[in-house]
């Protein structure tokens, strides 16, 4: 059974899941902890709790999802894990940062390429991995259909969805994706965004003004 600590960091105020098991066996998704404070928040609720932190996963690579990838690899000896359309994205994460005056040192490591259907395994957990790009090309979701939950990234929010301004974004890419992937999913998951609250996908699919 996984347990979900979810941090809210850095000035873009980004959502980081921390999920964990009664095997003390944690997943990083997303650490967009960017001031050393928050650095430290995170890796004292990992020490206190006596966690292992064993995977660091991101759902996309924008910057303010991957600003704490470089610190959890070499604090925790883990290699990241994306999709392998992310790998342009992160790349172009510094840049962006310098635009926000928010300059990071970017993960300079190995990758574990993830994509659909691909399954995540942790103990005896499990998360389905589902594609669904449009805010970015390689944008994917971890689903936990036993405990009907979804980390969804910026694919899709409380009465709102991600944007598709940004360079590679594709708005009926991702409104074709949310409809066909997200939306199929019961009506009582509970999706944990990349900002703001979480919501379930029959309210999403109810009342979301982009999705009706």
């Amino acid at each position: 059974m996984l347990k979900i600590k979810a941090f809210t960091f850095s000035p873009i105020r980004e959502n980081t899941y921390l999920l964990y098991n009664e095997f003390k066996q944690c997943i990083i998704i997303d650490p967009g902890c960017y001031f050393d404070e928050e650095k430290e928040l995170l890796k004292q609720f990992i020490s206190q709790n006596d966690l292992h932190p064993a995977m660091l996963l991101n759902t996309h690579c924008h910057l303010d999802h991957v600003f704490g990838n470089q610190f959890i690899a070499e604090t925790y000896q883990l290699t990241l894990q994306i999709h392998e359309k992310e790998k342009l994205v992160l790349a172009y994460a510094p840049t962006s940062g310098l635009m926000y005056n928010l300059p990071f040192n970017n993960y300079a490591g190995e990758f574990i390429l993830l994509k659909e259907d691909d399954k995540i395994l942790l103990d005896e957990d499990e998360l389905q991995i589902i594609e669904a790009p449009g805010h970015s090309p390689g944008s994917i979701c971890f689903y936990c259909p036993v405990q009907n939950f979804i980390i969804g990234g910026d694919v899709l929010f409380q009465g709102s969805i991600g944007r598709t301004d940004l360079p590679m974004g594709d708005h009926q890419a991702l409104i074709n994706n949310i409809k066909s992937k997200l939306l199929i999913l019961p009506a009582e998951t509970i999706v944990y965004s990349g900002h703001g609250a979480a919501t379930t996908i029959g309210e999403e699919k109810k009342n979301n003004p982009f999705l009706i």
